[in-house]
């Protein structure tokens, strides 16, 4: 999930088959100024993991991992809630929304996420993925249960669809989002939703996308091959789509330019990190956000890779476990949420995170 980017809600005209429906950061400390550090965690339960950098600037030498807690069967799709000063964040396979706010820990904040009703066959996860803030008041969910991108009001909480189909043809199950400055949602579908992935009987579409969803109602494909299309992110200023592939057999981060309207060209591989899976190191490519100074936080083998807008590796949280997305919150923006397989944990950064 998710950077934030806060835009007024555009009035959406469903296509005919879709749908029925500033604070600064501190300054780095001079001493790590080029040099590479790496930190371990006291065995306390309340701090885990580590974390290796080698620029400076990012994370202070002193930082450490603090978890959250939780119990989640698969914890997913952070977003800051900055007027509450909360995150919510999925338990996809839990079929909830948790929310997790200082001074009142993890408490439950919808459920279901998802799809409601008997699991039928072919259904695989039920709940919403990643989530984003759109609009006002509301977030955006891709729902994998439903198969389908919704928008849900913060306060009452109410979901309205708003696109499941391309070309007639309904969704695998959607994962991630992000809002581009035109108004434009880009968004991922692979086919983790389904209990077969691909080769259920359920699949409509014959590969798994990457679609652009216009305020004009319309779905335009980005890019049909890329085998698990999963975590996407824009830089910045809006000009470049990363999205992250969580093949273990091609395990890549591809970027893409973006015009202002919102058009995608075609797009070229940032960073391969095959052959880390190929190592045995754990994790994925998924979920990713990014800094001001448009540095790229990337889950992906090991943890959450910090990544340079030209490819170059800057460093490595580990908190011990795959983590699947991540998000900056915080007051001041400045801190780093992590969903880690069954908890949620967070690190301070000496940046604050794009939107914030």
């Amino acid at each position: 999930m998710k950077q934030l980017f806060l835009l007024a809600a555009s009035t959406l005209i469903l296509a005919s088959c879709s749908n029925e429906e500033h604070n600064q950061p501190p300054e780095p400390p001079a001493s790590t100024e080029g040099q590479a550090f790496e930190t371990e965690q006291s065995n306390s339960e309340n701090y885990i993991g580590s974390i290796e950098m080698n620029a400076p600037g990012i994370i202070a030498e002193d930082a450490k991992i603090e978890n959250l807690g939780g119990s989640f069967g698969w914890s997913e799709g952070p977003v800051w809630i900055a007027e509450d000063e909360r995150l919510l964040f999925t338990d996809v396979p839990g079929n909830i929304i948790w929310s997790y706010k200082d001074g009142e820990g993890l408490t439950k904040f919808l459920e279901p996420s998802g799809f409601a009703g008997e699991k039928p066959n072919w259904m695989g996860s039920p709940g919403a993925n990643g989530l984003i803030r759109y609009g006002e008041n509301e977030i955006l969910l891709p729902s994998h249960g439903e198969r389908g991108l919704y928008a849900m009001d913060l306060d009452t909480k109410d979901k309205r669809l708003i696109v499941d189909k391309y070309e007639c043809k309904k969704f695998n199950s959607p994962n991630d989002a992000v809002v581009h400055k035109s108004g434009a949602i880009f968004f991922t579908d692979p086919p983790y939703g389904l209990a077969e992935g691909n080769d259920s009987e359920a699949k409509e579409i014959s590969f798994n996308g990457v679609y652009a969803y216009t305020p004009g109602g319309d779905v335009t494909l980005i890019d049909d091959k890329l085998t698990r299309p999963n975590g996407i992110i824009l830089s910045p200023n809006g000009s470049t789509l990363y999205v992250a592939n969580s093949d273990p057999e091609d395990t890549i981060w591809k970027t893409y330019p973006v015009a202002d309207d919102g058009t995608v060209g075609d797009g070229a591989v940032l960073l391969d990190a095959t052959e880390d899976i190929a190592a045995g190191v754990r994790g994925n490519a998924d979920g990713m956000a990014v800094d001001i100074e448009g540095r790229l936080y990337a889950t992906g083998p090991g943890g959450v890779l910090m990544i340079s807008p030209e490819g170059e590796r800057l460093g490595l949280i580990q908190t011990g476990k795959p983590v699947a997305n991540v998000t900056f919150g915080g007051p001041d923006g400045n801190v780093l949420y992590m969903t880690s397989a069954d908890i949620l944990a967070r690190v301070p950064t000496l940046v604050k995170g794009h939107g914030l």
